[in-house]
């Protein structure tokens, strides 16, 4: 009987680590025409979305994103730009430079605009009221609970001159950057409606299908979310091997994309895209579209390098973070930096870390559906972070396949030295405010930029100290098979932390996320006393963590002396070789906490707490002592 009752035991607790969560949301299939005239950079648009309100609540209005009216003089996007642009931050404007002042400098050809010409539920017209980039439907019928309906829509749209991720006419010559381009269904969850305004920052969107037709000139070339279902057809390097490519005739060509399980669609086009084709062994197909320049073989180089690279990358990323689901993605040369969507990214240039970076961006947004504006830096710093481990793994790789030593071997900290000295720079700045603030709410971009980027980035590094770098990493895994496709928030990702790692960590959370309180913790003073060598340490800040002691002796020999954090309920197990001494927890509540060994202190040269450097430790002159006896 007791063998029963443990076999149970053990198959409840397997379970409760691996199931897959089931929280409803909401799902979303469009099919959309577009009529594009390249020559007024103007399109007509109609759509037809099916919405199926699995939600348990009845439905009397809905939202919608139009974006591109943003791009106009006086909107909210130019006015927050230009009042940010008064605050000096170091030497420099706060505001974005790339939109500085230019919205308001827009002429009326140039400005950016979806028009809803009409709207029905069900075969009715239905009421409609423009808040710029956010459309209120009054609905004449509610939709209720496990209800599907179908919303048809026709809209005109003018593309905006490229100032801000979309646009056309860029700078690097690529003529239409087609992201936020059409009218988006906002998301509705348990939090409710979320008709966040075209202000500065990211995306939240509705998992659903897309089955997009792009009717445009025969000259130009697209790439994009999603499969060419009529490839034969279209060409330009899309068509199956041995195929005869025969275009209908006209002057126009209508491309057919289809995209499932998906929360955006981007394109772009261009006449001049070039377009390399690459298939990953046990991967995607990978697609790169570059504007060529025929007497720049040197451009030619660098966008190859782009799906080099990607080939080269990819089995670490699978094996580092998961699988990617889908059969193709596509390298796409926009008109701006660079800015990530399904299956796809537009990149201003070839270069390799911006290209990591967005790529890296589907498995921490694109896979994941998190709401962006609430938790940007479970998007962009979880990024940053996979971007250096993606980046150190290409460079190394590269010295390896050549038979060199690589030369920046120094330059690239194992535990993300930017990243901490950035975090660093904003809490020395006294600007810094909590992760929870809303993404467009920040007071400054500067804050914005180092809480969700870097501290982002700190918070998967720090957490490896805390638990364990190979437990960070298998949570990173097991988020990635729980709640990819399933829009997860920072209590989702913390709950898999503790399952896998079998400790506390929602203090973690409440500190490093939920304030701006920060991590100090020093080396007080030493002594003997009672035939033992002993070493008082204290927290000096207010955030408490646990506490990594290596002692360095005379003849060369080390010892960890291992401190749980008291709100952890538990420890992380070894992580090297060194012997470890593990004492009891220390209490938050405790400003000071006494360790002690057997050896005389005069044996002793280096005291050091986490020579590891992932704590992220604000002042670290405190936290070694080297004696000089």
């Amino acid at each position: 009987m007791k063998n029963i009752v443990l076999i149970v035991a053990i198959v409840c607790t397997s379970f409760e680590l691996y199931a897959q969560p089931n929280r409803w949301q909401q799902r979303v299939k469009y099919v959309m025409d577009i009529d594009m005239d390249v020559t007024t950079n103007r399109y007509s648009g109609k759509q037809k979305l099916e919405y199926t309100n699995n939600s348990p609540d009845t439905l009397d209005k809905l939202f919608y994103h139009v974006y591109w009216n943003a791009f106009q003089p006086n909107s909210m996007m130019d006015t927050r730009s230009r009042e940010l642009g008064k605050t000096k931050i170091g030497r420099g404007q706060d505001w974005d430079a790339r939109v500085r002042d230019r919205i308001l400098n827009l002429k009326e050809n140039e400005i950016g605009y979806q028009k809803i010409k009409s709207l029905k539920l069900n075969g009715v017209a239905q009421t409609i009221t423009e808040h710029e980039t956010i459309l209120e439907v009054k609905l004449s019928k509610s939709i209720l609970p496990k209800q599907k309906v179908m919303l048809e829509m026709e809209w005109d749209a003018q593309v905006p001159l490229q100032v801000r991720r979309s646009g056309r006419d860029a700078a690097n010559g690529v003529k239409f950057s087609m992201s936020q381009w059409y009218p988006k269904l906002c998301e509705y969850d348990a939090d409710g409606w979320h008709p966040n305004p075209y202000v500065a920052r990211e995306f939240y969107g509705v998992w659903g299908d897309f089955d997009v037709n792009i009717t445009i000139d025969k000259k130009f070339v697209i790439g994009g979310t999603g499969y060419l279902t009529n490839a034969n057809q279209i060409g330009h390097g899309y068509e199956a091997a041995g195929v005869k490519v025969v275009r209908p005739a006209g002057d126009k060509l209508t491309w057919k994309f289809t995209a499932p399980n998906v929360h955006d669609f981007v394109w772009a086009a261009d006449a001049e895209y070039k377009h390399i084709l690459r298939q990953v062994k046990n991967g995607p197909t990978l697609h790169v579209f570059y504007n060529y320049q025929p007497n720049n073989p040197k451009n030619d180089e660098a966008w190859m390098k782009v799906a080099d690279a990607a080939e080269i990358v990819y089995p670490f990323i699978a094996k580092s973070f998961g699988a990617y689901p889908y059969k193709q993605y596509s390298f796409i040369q926009g008109g701006d930096g660079g800015m990530e969507y399904p299956m796809a990214t537009l990149l201003n240039g070839p270069g390799l870390g911006t290209v990591f970076h967005e790529w890296m961006h589907t498995w921490y947004q694109m896979l994941m559906g998190t709401n962006e504006s609430l938790y940007a830096w479970m998007d962009e710093g979880f990024t940053d972070y996979a971007t250096d481990l993606v980046a150190n793994y290409y460079f190394t790789e590269m010295a390896k396949r050549s038979g060199t030593t690589r030369e920046d071997d120094d330059k690239l900290p194992k535990y993300h030295a930017d990243n901490y000295s950035s975090y660093f720079s904003l809490v020395k700045s006294r600007l810094e405010e909590p992760m929870t603030t809303h993404a467009d709410h920040f007071n400054t971009n500067f804050a914005y930029s180092i809480a969700s980027y870097s501290k982002g980035a700190v918070f998967l590094s720090q957490l490896g100290y805390i638990a364990g770098d190979t437990v960070r990493d298998k949570t990173l895994l097991e988020y990635y098979k729980q709640w990819r496709f399933k829009h997860p928030n920072v209590n989702d990702f913390m709950r898999i932390a503790e399952k896998v790692s079998g400790l506390q960590l929602d203090w973690y959370k409440e500190y490093w996320v939920n304030s701006t309180k920060t991590i100090d913790y020093g080396i007080d003073s030493l002594w003997e006393e009672g035939g033992k060598s002993k070493i008082r340490l204290k927290r000096v800040n207010e955030m408490p963590m646990p506490i990594d002691l290596v002692l360095t002796f005379k003849d060369g020999t080390q010892q960890m002396h291992y401190v749980p954090a008291y709100l952890m309920f538990g420890e992380k197990p070894a992580e090297n070789t060194i012997t470890r001494t593990v004492y009891p927890a220390w209490k938050w509540t405790h400003p000071t906490y006494v360790i002690e060994f057997d050896k005389p202190l005069r044996d002793l040269t280096i005291v050091e707490i986490d020579p590891s450097q992932r704590m992220a430790d604000v002042d670290r002159r405190n936290n070694k002592l080297e004696l000089k006896w």
